[in-house]
């Protein structure tokens, strides 16, 4: 019976701190808090795996995209990793576009989750936690805007096996479902360049009438101008106005096409 009861007490302390490695509170934003996440409970010594910066704001209030259209700029990050850990790019979803009077920004009200794909070394050795640090700035915006800055942390074990996935796995599932996938191989993109607008036809082997275009950089379009879609047999055309600052012919119309719920990456030479 008393060793029964040692072994209750012994995973009883185990779990509880496994639990306290695992938690972290979230960190107080302007209008909004950020965490640290990960998809597992563990870290694989020679695996990659994910963390994730999960935001969440207050109604109204928003952050940024990649390229964050007319006005802002988006979440910075600067890590600091145990040696063996290191960090990739963050992988953007799809964005949210933000009219604010004649402009137009691209980002992300309410709940967002920011993957950002890490890689543990084999050498990494197991049996002792790994802290995930990161100093995070950003700029969270409404009618007004206001730069904040955070530090977060989370501390993970090191194990032979990743572990069950974390309570968070649902969030990393959903985000996931977003993020800009390559176009299907059967579709075909062609731009070209008519002065005062860019238009860019489809073909993806039926008809389409509504598609939304995020642009990765900068100056290339009019982000508060409609985009004129026009659906076809095959697909659809759409007329992207140019940007007033854009001073040269660009050769290349990339970025992120939004068709329905799903988002492709398209990088297309412009004629």
């Amino acid at each position: 019976m008393m060793r029964c009861l040692s072994r209750l007490a012994y995973l009883l302390t185990l779990f509880v701190g496994t639990a306290s490695l695992l938690h972290a509170a979230p960190v107080p934003i302007p209008h909004g808090t950020v965490d640290l996440v990960t998809e597992n409970q563990a870290i694989q010594p020679g695996k990659s795996f994910y963390a994730g910066l999960k935001f969440n704001l207050e109604e109204g209030w928003h952050i940024y995209w990649i390229n964050p259209g007319d006005a802002g700029q988006p979440p910075r990050v600067n890590w600091q990793l145990p040696s063996g850990i290191t960090a990739a790019a963050i992988e953007w979803p799809y964005p949210q576009p933000l009219a604010a009077y004649s402009a137009m920004d691209f980002g992300y009200q309410g709940e967002v989750l920011l993957l950002v794909p890490m890689k543990a070394s084999a050498a990494l050795k197991a049996g002792s936690p790994a802290s995930l640090n990161a100093e995070i700035k950003m700029i969270v915006c409404r009618e007004m805007c206001i730069p904040g800055k955070a530090q977060v942390s989370l501390a993970l074990p090191v194990a032979a096996q990743a572990g069950s996935p974390s309570a968070a796995k649902p969030l990393f599932d959903a985000a996931r479902r977003k993020l800009p996938q390559p176009a299907p191989r059967n579709w075909t993109f062609r731009a070209a360049d008519q002065k005062d607008s860019f238009r860019l036809v489809a073909s993806v082997g039926h008809s389409l009438g509504k598609a939304t275009f995020f642009p990765l950089q900068d100056s290339q379009i009019e982000n508060a101008a409609a985009q004129n879609v026009q659906p076809s047999k095959t697909g659809f055309s759409m007329t992207l106005k140019k940007s007033t600052q854009l001073l040269k012919p660009i050769s290349h119309l990339r970025g992120v096409l939004l068709v329905g719920d799903k988002a492709y990456d398209i990088d297309v030479p412009v004629k």
